[in-house]
């Protein structure tokens, strides 16, 4: 490394975000970049660990510690100390199609792993990443590839979220046809419809759409794949097939009144915000709107904190957000040391804007719903929830969540959003490919040494959250990359991904 001691010399500095109120004003990233000075300066400060675990990606405690992708981190963070933002750029790109998603959704693995954080601050890993992506697309550095030789195979992927757009860039680079098949208006699945705009602009989106575009792969919108007669055309066209279509079953809650109106899932209301922002800015008032409204948000991951971030830019008259599980601790336990992922409390975006809005933060824990209450019109108004308290079962040993009697108390729900997560992938989508899944609903694939990705049916392989379920972008990314790997290898005998 450049800087043997820059651990030492600099302390950590991350780009400043724009204050709660300021930014609710509007659906646009709030993070205000370092300059390339002050950048180069973060870079200094990794260590050139004997062993980087930022980079392992492997399961430590149950949980994975490190990049899922294997980043080259150590190597790009010598070359943003020293100013070679080119250089950072094809370290980078060796191990991560698309770091300027990873960049900005990611949760950063990799910096809890960081051994600088065993004793102090993190490297800024993460931002790191994004600064050097950027830099290169504001010098166009990033220019579409020419391919010189194609193979003549034809291979389509089903979905345009992170796991098909790995596979389809890889494959395209190899040399490969790839046709993309989305079902909605706009390509990037998850990236362009589950993730708000603040977290991810949607030009961000485009401008990778539009690379890959310009290097040779096809997108074709607005084309789902329902029914079997028309996977069995894909089946007759293409050489392989690639199912890349996510986790779409979102996980529901059965207490009396769910069916009134005004209960969405989460990913419905982000996904109604996100297009009519791109298609009207807004105006068009068809949207679900959370303005003047008692908002409940019940689940407390990500999507329940975009939910809360998302109504309080709406305008919301309330916003109460509902955890089953007890509060974490600030700080690591004993039993979960560095470096393990760090199961301690996150205080994201979302509910930082709430507290500055309403004066308190919206989570509230080991807290479920037992009832809705609705108008005689048939539209929720109230919700009863009920306190939960955690008890091991004698015969398995397992902690369960139980209601505390008479813990009831009922409040104002004029919007409901369930963020409980997704069960698994669309079983009509799997029919019609006839491929079998396995009891979470996921896409079953073969685990010999040769296929991890090959489905039950020949030329059809699988990736990210399809297969896997629900899990992070970056997961999704290594899914895709791994299944172009195997599709490559089954159309040419060898590969050299």
């Amino acid at each position: 490394m450049g800087m043997s001691t820059g651990f030492l010399k600099y302390e950590k500095r991350t780009s400043e975000a724009l204050e709660p109120l300021e930014r609710i004003k509007n659906f646009n990233e709030f993070h205000i970049a370092l300059s390339k000075e002050e950048q180069m300066e973060q870079g200094a400060r990794c260590m050139d660990c004997g062993v980087p675990f930022c980079q392992s990606g492997m399961v430590i405690g149950s949980m994975v510690s490190g990049c899922p992708l294997n980043n080259l981190v150590p190597e790009w963070n010598d070359l943003v100390y020293h100013g070679n933002y080119k250089a950072a750029l094809k370290r980078l790109l060796k191990r991560d199609n698309f770091p300027e998603f990873t960049a900005r959704v990611c949760p950063a693995l990799c910096e809890k792993a960081c051994t600088c954080s065993l004793n102090g601050d993190s490297v800024s890993i993460r931002e790191n990443e994004l600064a050097i992506i950027e830099e290169a697309f504001d010098n166009r550095f990033m220019q579409p590839r020419k391919i010189v030789n194609r193979s003549g195979k034809r291979i389509a992927v089903v979905g345009s979220g992170p796991a098909g757009l790995a596979a389809a860039d890889q494959l395209n680079i190899r040399g490969h046809q790839v046709e993309v098949f989305e079902k909605n208006d706009r390509a990037g699945g998850l990236l362009m419809y589950g993730i708000p705009n603040m977290k991810l602009e949607k030009h961000i989106i485009k401008r990778r759409i539009d690379l890959m575009t310009a290097e040779g792969v096809q997108f074709k919108m607005n084309k789902g794949i329902s029914g079997k007669k028309q996977a069995e055309e894909l089946m007759r066209d293409y050489d392989a097939v690639i199912l890349a279509c996510g986790a779409s079953q979102p996980r529901d809650i059965k207490v009396p009144g769910r069916e009134g109106k005004g209960i969405y899932f989460a990913v419905d209301f982000l996904t109604s915000t996100t297009k009519s922002l791109l298609d009207h800015f807004l105006e068009e008032g068809t949207y679900i709107s959370a303005k003047d409204k008692n908002v409940l948000v019940i689940g407390g991951g990500d999507t329940g904190n975009d939910c809360v971030g998302t109504a309080v830019r709406h305008g919301a008259k309330s916003v109460i957000q509902l955890e089953m599980m007890p509060k974490l601790p600030e700080e690591r336990l004993e039993n979960n040391p560095w470096p393990e992922w760090p199961v301690i409390l996150k205080t994201d975006y979302g509910q930082e804007e709430a507290a500055a809005v309403f004066g308190k933060d919206p989570r509230e824990y080991q807290t479920t719903v037992k009832e809705f209450i609705c108008d005689k019109e048939g539209h929720v108004k109230q919700a009863v929830l009920v306190k939960l308290e955690a008890k091991t079962d004698e015969k398995t040993g397992r902690t369960r969540m139980e209601e505390v009697p008479g813990s009831e108390k009922t409040i104002a729900a004029d919007l409901v959003l369930i963020a409980a997560g997704f069960l698994g992938c669309e079983t009509e989508l799997a029919r019609s490919f006839g491929v079998e899944t396995d009891e979470r609903t996921n896409v079953k694939t073969h685990r010999t040494p040769e296929y991890l990705y090959k489905t039950s049916r020949d030329k059809v392989f699988a990736a990210g959250d399809m297969r896997r379920g629900q899990s992070l972008v970056v997961w999704a990314i290594r899914e895709g990359r791994e299944a172009a790997r195997e599709v490559d290898q089954y159309l040419m005998g060898y590969t050299n991904l």
